[in-house]
């Protein structure tokens, strides 16, 4: 899935070649990066570590790349893990132990945490101190390590999966949201320079258009049409090629791909345009109800194709309009219920 914003095995080396590490460079967020620079600033004449931060919202929207840039402007170092990764009370015990005073700790996937773990980092948060028990019944006994002060970040994609005492540990919580056209078109220009793609003004716009408002995205796509630009001798990622690359991957003029049509025509085929549930719509299309809810809902949701009421998934008069169908006369009315 070309327009899947969740990180490939591809993106790797890619992500990491095309990582802002600073806030000029990086675009978008406007709201996020003034408040970050104010919370930055003023721990630093305070002389303290910044208070914990909690960034959430969908995949590819450059959380990891905040925590970096966090990381470089405080000069810290920055310990990168997931919440998958840290299986066991020794896992974290071990983390946090290397830390070094004003460290960075960068954990993804927080919502993935292992609620046992999540008890453990409450006073690692709070009081920078470690309860671990050794040994079982009776002779068991309690240690307690001290931790150096450091600041935890944690990047999520599903906020309301943390516990709430957890959430309520972190002084800063950050959304990030889809980015505007013009800054995809920023990020473009700026990769493009950086891997050494000859690109005009309009191949950048057909890219943005159809990068799903994601960063990620829009750095992959850059890529094949790249691919495409050469292997037809054309050299210079235009207009024309980017037509021509993108409709090949079957990426239309809003960024949707196959599965997202699939989705959108099943719920007005199958089931007169919703309400359904997101359990039907997975069996129904033969997806997982987390890649639905995920990677095509926010999206779909966003450009205001699907509604999402307490009764189920509703198509609205956009999605049919896009798929070239005629809107049922009630169906403003349903959307309205």
């Amino acid at each position: 899935m070309y327009t899947d914003p969740r990180p490939q095995k591809e993106d790797n080396v890619l992500d990491k070649t095309l990582r802002p590490n600073n806030f000029k460079d990086y675009f978008g967020q406007e709201k996020t990066k003034k408040n970050l620079r104010v919370l930055i600033e003023a721990a630093r004449k305070r002389g303290e570590t910044i208070e914990h931060v909690l960034l959430y919202g969908g995949s590819g929207l450059g959380k990891t790349t905040l925590a970096h840039i966090i990381a470089k402007e405080l000069n810290s170092n920055i310990k990168v893990t997931s919440g998958p990764a840290i299986e066991k009370i020794g896992d974290l015990a071990s983390i946090l132990s290397n830390l070094q005073s004003g460290d960075i700790l960068f954990i993804d996937e927080a919502h993935r945490l292992n609620k046992l773990i999540e008890e453990y980092l409450y006073p690692a948060m709070e009081e920078y101190c470690l309860d671990i028990i050794i040994g079982k019944g009776p002779s068991a006994r309690s240690i307690q390590l001290e931790l150096p002060k450091f600041t935890l970040i944690a990047a999520t994609t599903r906020i309301s999966l943390l516990s709430s005492p957890l959430r309520n540990r972190f002084g800063a919580t950050y959304h990030l949201d889809f980015y505007e056209e013009k800054d995809i078109q920023d990020i473009l220009r700026r990769s493009s320079k950086i891997l050494g793609i000859e690109t005009d003004e309009e191949g950048i716009e057909e890219i943005a258009k159809r990068a799903r408002k994601t960063p990620r995205v829009a750095n992959r796509l850059l890529k094949r049409v790249r691919d495409y630009a050469q292997v037809h001798e054309q050299g210079k990622v235009s207009k024309k090629n980017a037509q021509e690359a993108l409709a090949m991957l079957e990426i239309d003029d809003l960024g949707l791909e196959s599965t997202d049509r699939l989705i959108i025509s099943t719920i007005i085929e199958k089931f007169n345009g919703g309400p359904v549930g997101v359990e039907t719509l997975a069996a129904a299309t033969f997806e997982e109800k987390d890649t639905i809810c995920d990677i095509y809902e926010p999206y779909l949701m966003q450009i205001g194709f699907l509604a999402r009421t307490p009764q189920g998934r509703i198509a609205t008069q956009l999605a049919y309009k896009h798929l070239g169908l005629k809107a049922p006369e009630d169906g403003q009315k349903r959307l309205i219920e």
